[in-house]
């Protein structure tokens, strides 16, 4: 008898102005869309007004989708101090919402994500959207922070299929 593998992801995509978010069920090879958006911060705030909403934005999203684990997209330095430093805040409010909210956590590079999702490390912005709203049957392109959360969370259930499998292997016939 299979037990149940399904699992209920939630992807981000972190950013100090917009954060997307992506809510997938599966397992066992299959990806279903549940849900997924954006959460626009007002660059009129101060930076705290803006984690503090940030937070309060995703502890809803938690809350709101049920998710079983959270794969967040792992961030590069960028050119700017700045806005690496913006980046950096924005994803120490996520993991801590995370934490609070007892969820395991995953993180992937972009590469990791785009080379699990279109078999090539380098593929652009609109090959991603175009190729997320294929694979998961969308009517129309998701908005590009949301398209990209939604390629963290596909990762994560692509290679948490594969650890299983391993793991299995490991264990040997039983």
């Amino acid at each position: 008898m299979r037990e149940n593998t399904t699992r209920r992801v939630l992807g981000i995509d972190p950013g100090s102005r917009v954060t997307g978010y992506g809510v997938l069920d599966g397992g066992g090879g299959e990806v279903r869309f549940v849900a997924a958006g954006t959460l626009r911060l007002d660059e009129s705030g101060s930076m705290s007004e803006r984690l503090a909403a940030l937070h309060r934005g995703l502890a809803g999203i938690i809350g709101e989708a049920g998710p079983t684990e959270v794969a967040v997209e792992r961030v590069f330095v960028s050119r700017n101090a700045d806005s690496a430093l913006k980046l950096g805040h924005a994803r120490g409010v996520i993991l801590l919402a995370v934490h609070q909210a007892g969820l395991p956590l995953y993180e992937y590079t972009p590469a990791m994500v785009k080379k699990s999702v279109t078999g090539r490390g380098r593929a652009d912005k609109h090959q991603m959207t175009a190729l997320v709203r294929l694979l998961l049957g969308l009517p129309e392109d998701p908005a590009e922070d949301a398209a990209d959360a939604l390629a963290v969370g596909m990762c994560h259930l692509l290679l948490a299929d594969e650890r299983a499998l391993l793991e299995r292997a490991r264990e040997g016939p039983g």
